[in-house]
C-alpha cells in the first residue's frame, strides 16, 4: 500500500506499535456471534488483527482515500463491511438492527467528545466500547468529584456507563506522533433500569448549566432551573460548586426537577 499521509484536519494519527495493537485486541476479546464496529479504522492497524481474530467486522471511515485499502484488507482474513460516512451521522441503533454492537476505535482527538456523546445517545444497543483517546480526555472521563478535571464529560459518561481506563499509549506508537499521551479506555453502558434518570434532556441541561460557569455556586449557575427549595429537597448545598457534586446528586436533582418543569430539548 502507498504510504498514506495523515490529514491534520481529520485528526489522523496512525497506530503502528504491534505490542499496543495486540493489547487492544486482547482487551476487546471478541467472541463468536458478536457484532464489532470499528470507528476510524485508518490504515487498518486494528482492523486486520480483529478480522483475523473474529472473522467479521464493520468499519466506519470518513476519509475516501483510505476506502480502497480497507476493501483490500477484507478480502482474505474475514468479512469486512465498510461504511463511508461521518460517524456522527451514523445511526447506531439502526445499524444494530435489533441486536447489540461492540464499538472499538482510535478516535480522532479533535472530535472525540462529540463521538462519545453520540455513542451515549445509542447506549441501549451498545454492549461496550474500547476507545483510544487523548490521555487528558480519559482522565476527565474517569475523574471523581472535587478535582479540576471533573466536569460535564465525567458526569454524563459515568451516569450512563462504567468508565475503566486500561493503559496508556506513548506518542511514539503513532505515525505521525501526536504531541500528547494517549490512553485506552473501556466503557460499559449501564442497564437501562439501573440508570435512574427520569428525563434525559433535563438531566443534560442541569449538568451543562452547572458546569457552564464553574466558578459560580449552583444557586447562580442553575438559577434558571432551581430555587433554594429544590436544593433543600435533595440535600444539596446551593453554595456548592458543580465539581463538588457526585453523579448521583446530579441525577437526584434532575429527577426532582423533572416533576416541576416541562421537558426541554436535548443538549447537543
Amino acid at each position: 500500500m502507498t504510504r498514506h499521509a495523515a490529514k491534520k484536519q481529520l485528526g489522523q494519527h496512525f497506530l503502528h506499535d504491534a505490542g499496543i495493537i495486540e493489547r487492544i485486541v486482547r482487551s476487546v476479546n471478541p467472541q463468536p456471534g458478536e457484532r464489532l464496529v470499528e470507528i476510524g479504522p485508518g490504515q487498518g492497524a486494528i482492523t486486520l488483527p480483529l478480522l483475523r481474530r473474529h472473522g467479521a467486522l464493520t468499519v466506519i471511515e470518513l476519509d475516501r482515500d483510505l476506502l480502497a485499502h480497507l476493501d483490500t484488507i477484507g478480502e482474505n482474513p474475514g468479512v469486512l463491511d465498510v461504511i463511508h460516512a461521518d460517524v456522527l451521522k451514523v445511526d447506531f441503533t439502526a445499524l444494530a438492527d435489533g441486536g447489540v454492537l461492540r464499538l472499538v476505535g482510535n478516535l480522532p482527538y479533535n472530535i472525540s467528545s462529540p463521538i462519545l456523546f453520540h455513542a451515549l445517545a445509542h447506549a441501549a444497543v451498545i454492549r461496550d466500547m474500547h476507545f483510544m483517546l487523548q490521555k487528558e480526555v480519559v482522565d476527565r472521563m474517569a475523574a471523581t468529584p472535587g478535582g479540576k478535571v471533573y466536569g460535564r464529560l465525567s458526569v454524563m459518561l459515568q451516569a450512563y456507563c462504567e468508565v475503566e481506563p486500561l493503559f496508556d499509549v506513548p506518542p511514539a506508537a503513532f505515525r505521525p506522533p501526536p504531541q500528547v499521551d494517549s490512553a485506552v479506555v473501556r466503557l460499559l453502558p449501564r442497564a437501562i433500569g439501573s440508570i435512574g434518570i427520569v428525563d434525559r434532556a433535563l438531566f443534560e441541561r442541569v449538568v451543562r448549566d452547572a458546569f457552564g460557569q464553574r466558578r459560580k455556586t449552583l444557586r447562580n449557575s442553575l438559577s434558571a432551573l432551581c430555587i433554594d427549595a429544590d436544593f433543600a429537597v435533595t440535600s444539596i448545598r446551593p453554595q456548592a460548586r458543580a465539581e463538588e457534586l457526585a453523579v448521583t446528586e446530579f441525577v437526584a436533582l434532575a429527577n426532582h426537577l423533572a416533576g416541576h418543569h416541562q421537558s426541554v430539548p436535548a443538549i447537543p
